[in-house]
């Protein structure tokens, strides 16, 4: 099964960063968010990437072509330095195929654009690029294939500190708490699909809105509620997540021994 990471925003919620490099690369300790989205997927076997790309997709192209295995690996030095032999790989067995899909593409259109390169799977996976979680993957992929519907994705709380306000007719404020306290759920940008999903989109769409309605119709659609950890899509995300990475207590890092 493929996976499509979305890579080609702006990044404007993480405007200090993005004004210099594609958000998939703010990074998050040694290595960018996208490296630690394509780490999770890897771990559960999964290591065939499709990247759509756009905004700096340069970089993105730049940084695996010039992939340095040794700052995340244990490795060997000998002979004065000229012979290093590594203890294991971060990526020898990934498959990535670079795709331009635009600079403004919304993510409806950059789906459509790699299309060709999904080849005959019926399923295949999909992400923001901007997300992590140690979410238990096969978990959402059994539920998913046991639905027989055609879309799902992962939803949570809102992971951002802010407050919900609800308003009179006269604006009196008649009420308000902490959004964790409340009954919302945001997407979380794990997708899963049957390639079926194509039916239900038009030119120009974007993905979770006409779509995701048109499956919503049919009954096609499933929610999968993420109970575990799920964080990034702020700068201030961005910071607690290293300040987390730097402490040795990253709960996405599902790859490790330990986790």
């Amino acid at each position: 099964m493929k996976v499509v990471l979305f890579c080609g925003g702006l990044g404007t919620r993480l405007r200090e960063y993005g004004r210099n490099i594609p958000k998939p690369l703010v990074p998050i300790g040694y290595r960018p968010v996208l490296w630690h989205v394509m780490k999770y997927y890897a771990h559960f076997g999964y290591k065939d990437f499709i990247l759509c790309l756009g905004y700096r997709a340069d970089t993105i192209k730049k940084y695996f072509l010039e992939y340095d295995e040794y700052i995340t690996n244990d490795f060997t030095m000998s002979e004065g330095g000229s012979k290093v032999d590594l203890m294991q790989s971060d990526i020898q067995d990934w498959k990535i195929t670079f795709v331009d899909t635009g600079l403004n593409s919304n993510i409806g259109t950059r789906l459509q654009k790699v299309r060709k390169y999904l080849g005959d799977d019926d399923y295949f996976m999909a992400n923001y690029s901007d997300g992590l979680t140690n979410y238990h993957l096969p978990t959402m992929i059994s539920s998913f294939k046991e639905s027989g519907k055609i879309g799902a994705f992962l939803c949570a709380p809102p992971s951002q500190t802010f407050h919900v306000v609800q308003l009179s007719d006269t604006e009196n404020v008649e009420e308000i708490k902490y959004v964790g306290d409340t009954d919302i759920l945001v997407n979380c940008g794990f997708f899963i699909f049957k390639q079926e999903v194509f039916d239900f989109m038009k030119p120009g769409e974007e993905l979770v809105i006409e779509p995701f309605r048109r499956l919503i119709e049919k009954n096609q659609l499933q929610g999968l509620r993420c109970e575990k950890f799920w964080a990034m899509d702020t700068f201030k995300e961005q910071q607690e997540l290293t300040d987390l990475f730097e402490r040795g207590v990253a709960p996405w890092e599902v790859w490790r021994p330990d986790s």
